[in-house]
């Protein structure tokens, strides 16, 4: 099983096409509708979808918001059983729409659910390996819980990947945050990061590669995915042809189909991932930009499901 760790929200978008270009006057005056979301919540559901064994670990809402992100896990074939619920709110994120279909973020945060995050006193048997990332590990309480379980799991040897998945506007120390960044960096099995992670961040492939990671993802939009390994190697594969509706849950996507297709070669773990041949890396990376595109294909984060991708 995979158990991916974070937090699910609720991302209000604009309605239709609408985009910043297209709409007159404050953004805030388009419609907007609700759907499910969250980076992590994302990458559960992609999962899901594509047919891993996955669960969610995370602290949800009892509200309808919160009822309604549920379903969406169940819908998914998402094992629950490390889902905690509370009575506080839901976390929000009012998404904006450029022309070119990337999306940025305003949030809602204070006091929601997700934030008081207790890590389990146990892993779940047989979890083959961990996903973390975005808003779960910034926001304290929940971010130190959230650090817990991804050093708790590195020790026991199990794999982990990390997706930071940058959200400047929640960071009040940006300094702060590079230096936590990289003490997670010896717990992390893959790092995966978008260009604009990387350059926010300010560090290299090369720099991360000697903190331990086995490998290291770095997603370029439209223009495909490239892979650093620790032997200073480099493989890069072109995005995928798309009309793209928007980019919401593209990244999240990614790291779905990255787990998904590791796990179909037994690469999750650090050693056999190092000695991944690059064909099979190829294979591996191709996948991701297809699932990535078809998702940015529609309106919102709704990855695709197996069937789509062949």
């Amino acid at each position: 099983m995979i158990v991916v760790a974070g937090e699910a929200l609720i991302d209000l978008v604009p309605q239709g096409a609408a985009r910043a270009a297209d709409t007159p006057g404050p953004a805030a005056l388009a419609p907007l509708a609700p759907r499910r979301g969250g980076g992590p919540y994302n990458t559960a559901v992609a999962l899901g979808r594509l047919g891993s064994p996955v669960a969610f670990c995370s602290r949800v809402s009892r509200d309808a918001f919160g009822d309604a992100l549920l379903d969406g896990l169940r819908t998914a074939g998402v094992d629950l059983s490390y889902v905690q619920r509370g009575p506080e709110p839901t976390t929000l994120a009012v998404a904006s729409i450029g022309a070119d279909g990337s999306a940025g973020y305003s949030f809602y945060v204070e006091g929601t659910a997700d934030r008081l995050f207790a890590a389990p006193a146990e892993l779940p048997d047989g979890v083959r390996a961990m996903s973390f990332g975005t808003c779960s590990l910034v926001l304290e309480p929940g971010a130190s819980a959230y650090e817990e379980l991804l050093r708790g799991a590195a020790e026991r040897g199990v794999f982990t990947t990390l997706d930071p998945n940058i959200r400047a506007g929640l960071i009040p120390d940006a300094d702060a945050y590079r230096a936590r960044f990289k003490s997670w960096l010896p717990s992390v099995s893959l790092l995966k990061l978008s260009q604009e992670d990387a350059d926010w961040l300010g560090g290299t492939p090369r720099e991360w590669l000697a903190s331990g990671p086995a490998a290291v993802v770095v997603t370029h939009g439209g223009d495909g995915l490239s892979l650093h390994t620790p032997d200073g190697g480099e493989l890069r594969v072109p995005g995928e042809p798309v009309d793209v509706v928007d980019t919401i849950g593209a990244g999240d996507t990614v790291n779905a189909a990255l787990l998904h297709g590791l796990a179909a070669r037994d690469a999750l773990s650090p050693g056999v991932l190092a000695a991944l041949a690059a064909d099979g890396w190829s294979d591996v990376l191709r996948f991701a930009a297809r699932a990535a595109a078809l998702t940015c294909s529609r309106a919102g984060a709704e990855p695709p499901y197996a069937a789509e991708l062949g």
